[in-house]
């Protein structure tokens, strides 16, 4: 368990090189995966999310770096070797399935046991079960074009188990689903990881399906932006890593802001963690816009965070074009924007000008924002985990439990996505009251 399942080492993918028209699908990508992680690749299209997937899967090769499964660099092997680790290590579901709609069901499940020359009665009575399993056995005999498109995804599923793999590939596997059809396929990818401990690497640009994850990886551009744990199953060396990392610089509260913020380190102290706090502020609030205008209004930001601009001054400045020297944002935007950054930020400052009065003024917020009702006793839980927090006794995802376990377990029984995104506020504000 110490070492990754998967390994991405600067990791390059270049269309058309060196010409006028070069693009980079993907640009220095580098991520450890470790086994039995439920990891989901997050970002709009075309950022390169299925170019990194598939590149994982051996099926798209690198113009630099590497990529190595299960120890070995998946591009140095002979496709001898390639074809047995498809066959026998990894499991791909599609988001257009690819069935073969001449043969059966169960002949379709069979088909990667075809090739290994196994007992057809045996393999045959494998795919029955795991047909059984996703509650599909009485449609083995149809062909794929009569079932329905949640079906066709269960026998692809089913189809990517027969060999017993250790990793899970899937992209966009639910994009062709209605909603329903779209919940029992990721409930299956769920129970494949949880239960049979299966390393599922999933793609999608959907929000929704990121609570199901362990870690998300988030993209654009062809690099990754950020990454969110959710729930830590790296082994303790892996974390421990980045945490000791010059050991005599980090306070225990920065440790606690590592566990959220993968990508924040003790090499960004001091005046570096002014560009880090406005990326991540700027990436909580705003979404939708092109990358110029997100660059443009994250060095706006900076000036704010250096208190060289006020809001009045955040809002005039997005909203000025480019040519101006602004972030060529509609007033609109830009107002809405500039309101609610100034509120986080005078949570921030309350709590570091305040503490005494930090953990009333921070409930009340959160239960404007996220439109809350408490009653007098699940209030004062909900202050004391504040508290708690915000004294640095727990991190982002013990305040998240405190909120989500159950009332008859001494939690809050919030809604698992709304402990999520207060989780989520309380941590960017913790992270911009951090001063090294």
């Amino acid at each position: 368990m110490n070492d990754p399942i998967i390994k991405v080492t600067d990791l390059r993918v270049l269309y058309n090189q060196g010409k006028s028209n070069e693009v980079r699908s993907l640009d220095g990508i580098s991520v450890e995966i470790f086994p039995e992680e439920y990891v989901i690749i997050h970002g709009p299209s075309g950022c390169g999310k299925s170019t990194l997937l598939y590149s994982i899967a051996g099926l798209q090769s690198p113009t630099y770096g590497e990529v190595v499964v299960g120890g070995k660099n998946i591009f140095k092997m002979k496709k001898k070797e390639k074809v047995e680790l498809h066959r026998s290590q990894i499991g791909l579901i599609f988001q257009a399935f690819y069935l073969i709609e001449s043969i059966s069901v169960l002949n379709n499940v069979c088909l990667p046991k075809v090739f290994g020359g196994e007992d057809v009665k045996k393999r045959k009575e494998e795919a029955i079960k795991l047909l059984r399993r996703f509650s599909i056995a009485e449609q083995s005999g149809k062909l794929p074009s009569q079932l329905s498109g949640g079906q066709k995804q269960r026998v692809a599923i089913a189809r990517s188990l027969i060999n017993d793999p250790n990793i899970i590939l899937a992209d966009e596997p639910v994009g062709n689903l209605d909603s329903e059809s779209a919940k029992n396929v990721l409930e299956i990818l769920k129970e494949l990881n949880e239960v049979d401990k299966k390393t599922v690497i999933l793609v999608t640009h959907e929000d929704e399906h990121l609570h199901y994850a362990d870690r998300v990886i988030h993209m654009k551009d062809g690099k990754i932006i950020g990454i969110d744990v959710q729930r830590e199953k790296r082994p303790p060396s892996a974390v421990e890593e980045e945490l000791t990392a010059e050991p005599e610089k980090v306070s225990n509260e920065m440790r606690i802001l590592m566990r959220t913020f993968r990508d924040l380190s003790a090499m960004q102290l001091g005046v570096m963690l002014v560009p880090f706090k406005a990326k991540q502020l700027l990436s909580h609030v705003l979404s939708e816009l092109t990358e110029e205008q997100i660059n443009a209004a994250e060095n706006i930001l900076k000036e704010m965070l250096f208190k060289n601009i006020n809001a009045e001054g955040l809002e005039k400045n997005l909203d000025m074009t480019f040519e101006e020297g602004g972030a060529n944002w509609n007033k609109q935007r830009a107002g809405s924007f500039s309101e609610r950054v100034d509120l986080i930020l005078k949570q921030v400052e309350i709590i570091n000008n305040s503490p005494d009065s930090a953990v009333f003024s921070l409930s009340a917020y959160l239960i404007k924002l996220f439109g809350l009702h408490f009653e007098i006793f699940d209030l004062l839980k909900f202050r004391s985990a504040l508290k708690l927090r915000i004294e640095n006794k727990l991190d982002r995802f013990g305040l998240q439990q405190r909120l989500d376990s159950s009332k008859i377990l001494g939690g809050m029984g919030l809604y698992k996505n709304t402990s999520e995104k207060i989780a989520r506020e309380v941590e960017i504000i913790m992270l911009l009251k951090y001063s090294a």
